[in-house]
């Protein structure tokens, strides 16, 4: 909402770093920020505001973690007992998924990276929850439900904080009989870490042109289901993942199976959003697979806990934009340093978190403010993050370019020569258009019929996103903005067909085909799990997800 001379000031709070996102990037940085400041003996302020209604709230990942980063923040952390990393890794299989068996890869075949073992099966909402009872014990401030909404600039165009979205607004963005003016929180340097294709980060890389010099970002979406299976059926430890059906070989994607704890399984599917047919549903392709002779016994006689949906970032080592502007950072996947075929991401996000951390305060021990890090943009690409990105660039690009199976044993071929000489015979590979630009008119493409859920192993999408208790407070504006409405009609559903609403995993977009103004846009906003796929796969990008009021959005218990 625009400043206006009826609106009341905001009220501002000062403090040295203000993070953005308390997700384990976000707390990462708080954490190291206080370890410094407490070894140098001196006073340093540090604020975390997160969206969600707590932490860990908004937070969805597989998740198997390298705990290389917890280990650099908490050397001694598996003699902590409230630790949340329970389940260690202890049997690796990777699976080719036929549309009636299954072939178990041999895991000789695979390059050394690609190993799970010495990482933990964890929930990464309650990793975060963990962090962040260590941030507040050592005195940082960690504002659950309060969502940054803007980016605050001095008269020079650097950064000097964010303020929170104004609460109480109606439908038509006007103040409302409970209106509370946003807060100002203003930092010596501003930490960006909202995750995947966050607002805050989205408006700073087009401001300041972060992304010029590298390839376009690519996305995924990941949905995922917590169980608690039968006893019998529990595995702790082993950790399956899986690609082939039920995609065909031109539709980028695999799946996972993570065997927690009490009796818990996670069952994930990820599909690259480069694809080309507007009636692909991710969400029925995620259902359908559950279905499938080598998976469905897992779930047999199991009760379904959880669901969400969420962003990932693909495009790696050739689509991380500059990580610094004037006045503060982009940490985590706010960046994009997720290693796609480890389909892991928390190391690299905490890492660069503890990098700019150092940064930032060797900056303001120097008596600098508001300035750029070039020391972390100068960096990261030669530390363990950037090894990490650069031995696995081309996996993505090949398996877009030549399909699932020659794109995966060509992969394979260049990690392993990544790995063992450290170099590639491809050099490092384009990746193409963005992921906006990759559907094919309807015309030119068969729709998909999905076969109707069983409610025992396959659901719809109304009674899942129940499960996700995703929540917002009625009568506020719609966080989801529409550009121009004529060319939603024109463009999207006429020639699209309405991809909108099986891109969709929580069912916000209908194309209402009925009545006196038909075909009509619907925007059920209030079912909205904040996954952001609507922001990248809008063939047109005329749709921009925005914050809505603070604690609204799903609540992941334990995802």
């Amino acid at each position: 909402m625009a400043e206006t001379e009826a609106l009341p000031e905001r009220e501002s709070m000062e403090f040295d770093v203000v993070i953005v996102g308390a997700g384990p990037a976000g707390l990462a940085a708080a954490i190291r920020l206080k370890q410094l400041s407490t070894e140098a003996g001196e006073e340093l302020s540090v604020v975390v505001l997160e969206k969600g209604s707590e932490v860990g709230a908004h937070i969805l990942s597989g998740a198997v973690i390298d705990p290389v980063a917890i280990d650099r923040l908490f050397p001694d952390w598996r003699e902590d007992e409230t630790n949340p990393l329970k389940t260690p890794v202890t049997t690796d299989k990777f699976m080719v998924l036929g549309p009636a068996g299954a072939l178990r890869l041999p895991n000789f075949m695979m390059p050394p990276l690609m190993s799970n073992h010495g990482a933990y099966a964890v929930s990464l909402g309650n990793v975060a929850r963990w962090l962040a009872d260590k941030a507040e014990a050592m005195g940082v401030e960690i504002y659950p439900g309060f969502a940054a909404s803007e980016v605050l600039y001095d008269d020079e165009g650097r950064v000097i904080g964010v303020a929170t979205g104004d609460m109480g607004l109606t439908e038509t963005g006007e103040p409302g009989p409970n209106y509370t003016r946003g807060m100002a929180l203003l930092g010596k340097y501003v930490f960006i870490g909202e995750g995947v294709r966050g607002s805050l980060a989205k408006q700073l890389i087009e401001k300041y042109e972060l992304d010029k010099d590298c390839e376009p970002a690519k996305f995924g979406i990941g949905l995922k289901e917590l169980w608690r299976v039968a006893p019998e059926k529990s595995q702790p430890g082993l950790v399956q993942h899986s690609f082939g059906w039920p995609l065909d070989s031109r539709t980028g994607g695999g799946s996972f199976l993570y065997h927690l704890e009490d009796n818990q399984v996670a069952v994930g599917f990820v599909l690259h959003l480069n694809y080309e047919n507007p009636y692909l549903s991710p969400f029925d392709e995620f259902q359908r697979f559950k279905t499938h002779p080598a998976i469905r016994d897992t779930f047999e006689g199991g009760e379904r806990l959880s669901y969400g949906a969420r962003a990932i970032s693909e495009g790696g080592w050739q689509s991380v934009p500059k990580v610094c502007f004037p006045g503060g950072v982009l940490i985590g996947c706010s960046a994009g340093f997720l290693n796609v075929p480890r389909i892991k991401g928390t190391h690299n996000a905490m890492l660069s978190a503890i990098m700019a951390a150092d940064k930032a305060f060797a900056a303001l021990k120097a008596g600098r403010a508001n300035d750029e890090l070039s020391e972390y943009e100068a960096e990261w690409r030669a530390s363990e993050i950037g090894k990490d990105l650069k031995t696995v660039r081309n996996v993505k690009p090949m398996w877009s370019k030549f399909g699932t199976w020659i794109g995966i044993a060509m992969g394979g071929l260049d990690m392993w020569t990544n790995s063992l000489f450290g170099f590639s015979f491809f050099g490092t590979l384009s990746h193409g258009k963005p992921d906006s630009a990759t559907l094919k008119p309807a015309d030119q493409c068969k729709p998909i019929n999905y076969p109707k859920p069983d409610g025992k192993i396959s659901f719809d999408k109304l009674s899942s996103v129940f499960l996700s208790n995703t929540n917002h407070e009625e009568g506020q504006p719609v966080h989801l903005k529409v550009a121009d409405m004529a060319l939603q009609k024109s463009s999207e559903h006429d020639i699209y067909a309405g991809p909108s609403q099986r891109y969709c995993p929580a069912g916000v977009y209908e194309w209402i085909e009925e009545g006196e103004d038909a075909p009509r846009f619907q925007i059920n906003s209030q079912n909205c799990v904040h996954c952001k796929t609507c922001d990248i796969k809008d063939p047109n990008g005329n749709i921009t997800w925005t914050v809505p009021e603070g604690g609204g959005g799903p609540n992941y218990p334990n995802m």
